[in-house]
């Protein structure tokens, strides 16, 4: 998805995910049995990914283990991974690597690792699943001004460029730090500057908690804090069908 060539001899056999998120689109495309290495944090399908071989976190590979997999497909994120380690890799095996910054590049993602791994049809009619369910999903009656914010000390937020803003767009809200580029880091002042109506705490990357919560309320009296789940927010693929429901509930609760 970035313009790059990747050959391949024929159908991946062993495949190495290094994100979480397209780790569970490769499951849930049957892809099971040619699955042979992934991340600490693919957590999802949780019955399903215990027994597969363990490279390592996201940034942090075991360069070891993935050679003694020999694998013969590697799809890498743009986002999740480093671009060193990508390149490392790529001078041994096929990498794939996605980049996902919209709802439609969501889309766009499954049908091509569909095709990149000999399952086109079921890739298809994934997509097709997500996108009606996220057709059917309403869209606030009156925009509110957002923050969502991703991580603490330092304090950052999701900016322009990022799925987690595509996905806040797509339910009405007005994201305050949409004008900075990507992951902006603020301080606290300068969040009650923008005093957004709303903001909201992800359980991921950074796990906010009860007392963060209660730390913000003090600081924006005006504005409804809320814990929230970061894997609906942020997880592109196949997530986003449970995501469609969690957001539903999500947008009947404001």
């Amino acid at each position: 998805m970035l313009g790059r060539q990747v050959r391949l001899a024929g159908p991946p056999q062993r495949i190495v995910s290094l994100c979480p998120s397209i780790t569970e689109t490769l499951f849930v495309l049957g892809l099971d049995a040619r699955i042979a290495g992934l991340t600490r944090y693919c957590i999802h399908p949780e019955d399903r990914v215990q027994g597969k071989a363990s490279v390592g976190g996201t940034k942090r590979l075991k360069f070891e283990v993935i050679e003694a997999l020999q694998p013969d497909l590697i799809i890498a994120e743009k986002e999740e991974n480093n671009r060193g380690d990508v390149e490392r890799l790529a001078e041994q095996y096929p990498v794939y690597v996605t980049e996902v910054v919209d709802i439609p590049g969501a889309f766009d993602m499954i049908e091509r690792l569909g095709q990149v791994c000999g399952e086109a049809d079921k890739a298809r009619q994934l997509a097709a699943a997500i996108d009606g369910a996220w057709q059917k999903l309403p869209v606030l009656s009156e925009s509110l001004k957002v923050a969502y914010l991703i991580w603490r000390k330092p304090f950052m937020a999701a900016g322009s460029g990022t799925f987690i803003d595509a996905v806040l767009q797509r339910l009405g809200f007005d994201n305050v730090f949409a004008g900075a580029d990507r992951y902006p880091e603020f301080t606290l002042q300068m969040l009650a500057a923008e005093n957004p109506d709303v903001v909201l705490l992800s359980s991921e990357p950074y796990p906010f908690r009860d007392k963060h919560q209660i730390e913000l309320e003090m600081l924006l009296p005006q504005a409804d804090i809320m814990l929230v789940d970061g894997e609906a927010f942020s997880w592109y693929g196949s997530h986003m069908l449970d995501a469609a429901r969690y957001l539903e509930r999500f947008l009947r609760l404001l």
